[in-house]
C-alpha cells in the first residue's frame, strides 16, 4: 500500500510481540480477534494481510421456528399471558 505518510514504527519485545500503532488500526479497522497473516517473498520481502473474524459463534446455523406465528422470542417464552409483554402496549 503505497502511501504519502511518514512509516509507522513499532518495536519488538523480548518476547517477540509487536503493538500495531493505533492509527493503521483505525485506519484499517483492525479489531481485536482479528488475525494478522504474515508472508515472506522470495526477496526477503514481509507483507501482512489481515483476516477478519468479525463473525459470531452460531452464524452458521440455521433459525429454529418456535412455533406459532412467528412472533415468539426466547424472550417471550413463557410470558405470553403477563400483559408486560404484550405486543398492544
Amino acid at each position: 500500500m503505497a502511501t504519502e505518510e511518514a512509516p509507522e514504527e513499532t518495536k519488538v519485545n523480548d518476547r517477540g510481540m509487536v503493538t500495531i500503532p493505533a492509527t493503521l488500526r483505525r485506519r484499517l479497522d483492525i479489531e481485536a480477534g482479528d488475525k494478522l497473516r504474515w508472508n515472506v517473498d522470495c526477496e526477503g520481502d514481509l507483507s501482512v494481510e489481515v483476516v477478519k473474524q468479525r463473525y459470531g459463534a452460531f452464524d452458521d446455523f440455521e433459525p429454529v421456528s418456535m412455533g406459532g406465528g412467528g412472533s415468539e422470542t426466547h424472550d417471550l417464552a413463557g410470558h405470553e399471558d403477563d400483559p408486560a409483554f404484550s405486543e398492544t402496549n
